[in-house]
């Protein structure tokens, strides 16, 4: 089977910068068209600039949390390359949870963000590539991609929400994987920790120590860069996974093997 992603147009989403960005540029560096998509149009353009009409990167700017956007952004992918045959549902947001505040909104402002938003744009793109189903020779006609973590399953009291926001994903993806299989769309998840996200970036800037603590706490005793992940990434969008469908893939350098639910988890 091939790993190529070659000729195939992707959406990437959280591509303005870490983990979303390397995964754009990765797949856009092994042929793909990639429509890159973030809230923050600034962050696109300083790291993606100003692409040309006829190259294969372009940018999409809006909030993904309103469904206008996200069919805006379905129909600009299709009016710049005709067709969506992969989707990244990198864009992730982080919040601590006070779990015994009754005016805490984390929980469903993270549920929004990291859960609805891949959701809603995975029906949209998954009923645009049922379209393109018709005609097409056997094979897969479509992979979905999300990004979780493992705060899944090491829970931490203080990211409950994000927790609970993983975990969601992780259910959507193994339920929209049963959905969408007669179609020839494959759906999977990437489980991740130990990697230097945006916000594990931000998050050891300000808190130094926890640099050493991740490291301690992951069993090959270093923590992964973002493009890490990319190969993972493009293993799944291409034939090389044709038979790999609802599941969730582990990338945390051995972290969760680990009962360390004291340590950060990113």
């Amino acid at each position: 089977m091939s790993f190529s992603v070659s000729g195939k147009t992707a959406i990437v989403t959280g591509a303005a910068n870490g983990i979303g960005l390397a995964i754009a540029r990765h797949l856009a560096d092994h042929g793909a068209n990639v429509m890159c998509a973030d809230a923050d149009e600034k962050g696109l353009i300083a790291e993606l600039g100003d692409e040309p009409e006829d190259g294969n990167i372009r940018t999409f700017a809006g909030d993904l949390r309103q469904r206008l956007t996200v069919a805006n952004l379905v129909s600009a992918t299709i009016d710049a390359f005709d067709q969506i045959d992969i989707l990244v549902n990198a864009s992730r947001q982080l919040l601590p949870t006070d779990a015994l505040d009754v005016e805490d909104d984390s929980v469903s402002t993270l549920l929004d963000q990291n859960l609805m938003t891949a959701l809603r744009l995975t029906q949209f793109v998954a009923k645009r590539m049922i379209k393109q189903e018709a005609g097409q020779p056997e094979g897969q006609i479509g992979s979905i991609i999300n990004l979780s973590s493992i705060a899944a399953r090491q829970i931490q009291p203080d990211l409950m929400g994000y927790a609970i926001a993983a975990s969601a994903v992780q259910q959507m993806t193994r339920s929209m994987a049963l959905v969408l299989a007669q179609h020839r769309i494959r759906v999977n998840a990437i489980s991740f920790g130990s990697v230097m996200s945006g916000s594990l970036r931000a998050t050891v800037a300000e808190n130094r120590e926890w640099r050493d603590d991740i490291r301690d706490h992951t069993p090959l005793g270093r923590i992964a860069s973002p493009t890490e992940l990319c190969e993972a990434v493009q293993f799944l969008a291409a034939e090389s996974s044709a038979f790999m469908t609802g599941e969730v893939m582990v990338i945390d350098g051995g972290r969760s093997l680990l009962d360390a639910v004291s340590a950060p988890a990113h």
